[in-house]
């Protein structure tokens, strides 16, 4: 790839000097010199995460705090590995994988891939609208989601084109991705701050007992629910939801705390910099520093907030307890469709949405038990603006509304860029091409079309399945088979010869990986039968037999080379 063989060689020396010096300052080069790590942290730190972090809060408090940091650990411990092979062979990943693998796997790679960039860009442009009319009160009116996206898209297209530029492009472009990933954590943290200090403040004996890992929530209900349950004369039904809820957010943290894109973006993204085996190190020491620590704390912050605020609590409008805010209407929808599936459970006849007028369905719901609406109303959904409202009355508007809006929308925009980012590679690599000029421009500029205009046109509309659902299945298929690709590379003699892990180390490697492919390999699978059952098995064996008859057709023959980077 093009770079500046100067500032890499500079680079190399300052390792190579820090090292013969010792662990401090092997340690503040590295820190000077990451930069990949933060691209991961950026991607990550999206609307994906910031969902996921307020359901488990909702649904876990603060004895969930553990699965996320956990969950990210074996993510990383994948990262890790395909980054040592890419350093220790200077192979780029898609042509080693079809090359001393299979061209299955390393084609369903990068299509999963793409099609992760395209989907997946259309809710971090929505959560960017929203945050930026919402929290920030800007752009408000029927235009105002167009000027949003617009916005979205000219920011994100004009950092990419510093990424492109290479050499003080990429330095300008790692210094505005990291201020940007701090932006995130520090909004946050400063939330986190305010609910401290104000009140009675936050129980952090409980918030840091919920960093031990407690798998036995797997089958025990969060304690915040139990004295409502006790009231209820549902109580077994209840708490069938809300384990099953429990439960399918643990699981599913551990196939989503990678996503399939990011294993493609961490070898690109050191082969543009020209890093080879020296700076193997630095790579693991970078996603440290990148990835894990602004990943843990900011996520840390949104469960902490959402537990404080929403475990073990309703909105006081819903059960005319208090008066219904603009907030308690957005959470009616979801109140009453938790209600409709206890009647229905129930056999009863009745029917809320059939009822014609708001007076009809009061009296039907004020039927129902009181603890029973109470653990309704704890369960439904809620946004990031849920959050920022329900923060108001206790940290004041400013911090409510526009730090954590703040921290929303740097979420949006840092992921934007990095979606475009990835789809640039991914484009290039699969036209066979350098990652550069026009066509990594182009392929950079696909998922800020479709997710600008996708939020647009499909996210608010039924239509929104016809994208995800596909999307979604192909990538948990393909990434616990990534991993497993990751897991035969680095045990593969012909590809890393001299530079294949020997002894103890191998067999520690080979463990931790192990613990993370199982891991991912079970979350997968559940959320693809609790999705499609026999059908998603179906694509699943597909696919692998495809895999098997290629290999078996192609015996020993390697796939033709691809383009050499200049």
């Amino acid at each position: 790839m093009a770079t500046d063989t100067t500032k890499i060689e500079a680079d190399r020396a300052a390792i190579l000097a820090a090292r013969s010096v010792g662990t401090g300052k092997t340690l503040s080069t590295y820190t000077r010199l990451s930069g990949p790590g933060w691209l991961q942290g950026a991607i990550t730190l999206g609307g994906g995460s910031l969902g996921g972090s307020l359901y488990l809060g909702v649904i876990g408090g603060y004895e969930l705090m553990w699965l996320q940091p956990l969950m990210m650990i074996l993510g990383i411990v994948m990262l890790s590995v395909i980054g040592y092979v890419t350093l220790s062979t200077g192979e780029r990943p898609f042509q080693a994988i079809n090359r001393h693998i299979n061209p299955v796997l390393g084609w369903g790679w990068a299509i999963a891939t793409l099609m992760a960039n395209m989907v997946w860009a259309m809710p971090q442009f929505a959560l960017g609208t929203a945050a930026i009319q919402q929290n920030l009160g800007l752009f408000p009116g029927d235009n105002g989601p167009a000027i949003c996206s617009t916005l979205l898209l000219l920011t994100a297209a004009a950092i990419v084109w510093f990424y492109d530029s290479g050499g003080r492009g990429i330095k300008i472009f790692d210094a505005i991705l990291k201020m940007m990933v701090g932006v995130v954590v520090l909004s946050f943290f400063g939330v986190v701050v305010a609910m401290s200090i104000e009140g009675e403040g936050l129980p952090w004996g409980r918030i840091l007992a919920g960093f031990i890992p407690d798998l036995t929530l797997l089958n025990r209900i969060a304690d915040g629910f139990t004295p409502f349950l006790e009231k209820s004369s549902n109580a077994a039904y209840w708490s069938s939801q809300i384990l099953s809820s429990q439960r399918d957010k643990m699981v599913t943290a551990a196939a989503t705390a990678v996503g399939i894109n990011m294993t493609f973006l961490l070898p690109y993204s050191m082969l543009k910099r020209g890093w080879d085996r020296d700076f193997r190190g630095l790579a693991v020491f970078d996603l440290s520093i990148g990835l894990f620590i602004p990943f843990m704390l900011a996520t840390s912050c949104v469960v902490i907030a959402s537990a404080t605020q929403f475990h073990g609590q309703y909105d006081a409008g819903l059960l005319n307890e208090g008066p219904r805010t603009p907030a308690t209407e957005k959470l009616v929808g979801s109140y009453e469709g938790a209600l409709q599936k206890l009647l229905t459970h129930n056999h009863s006849e009745v029917v809320l949405k059939e009822l014609k007028t708001a007076s009809a369905r009061k009296a039907a719901i004020e039927q129902i038990d009181k603890a029973d609406r109470q653990l309704a109303a704890m369960l439904v959904s809620r946004d990031a603006n849920a959050l920022a409202l329900s923060l108001e009355g206790l940290t004041g508007k400013t911090v409510a509304q526009y730090v954590f809006g703040i921290g929303v929308l740097g979420m949006a925009i840092s992921t934007i860029i990095i979606l475009m980012l990835i789809n640039g590679f991914t484009i290039c690599e699969i036209c066979n091409q350098p990652s550069q000029g026009f066509l990594y421009r182009f392929g950079s500029l696909l998922p800020g079309l479709t997710g600008g205009i996708g939020a647009l046109t499909l996210w608010s509309s039924q239509a929104k399945f016809y994208v995800v659902q596909p999307t979604s299945i192909f990538g948990m298929v393909l990434l616990p088979i990534a991993y497993g690709t990751f897991f035969l590379m680095i045990n593969s003699k012909s590809l890393l010869g001299e530079h294949l892990p020997q002894g103890g180390k191998r067999i520690a490697i080979n463990a931790v990986m192990l613990v993370a492919l199982i891991a991912a390999t079970i979350g997968a699978g559940w959320s693809i039968w609790s999705k499609l059952q026999w059908i998603g098995v179906a694509v699943v064996v597909a696919f692998l037999a495809l895999a098997g008859v290629v290999h078996l057709v192609r015996g020993n023959q390697a796939a033709h080379p691809m383009a050499d980077e200049p």
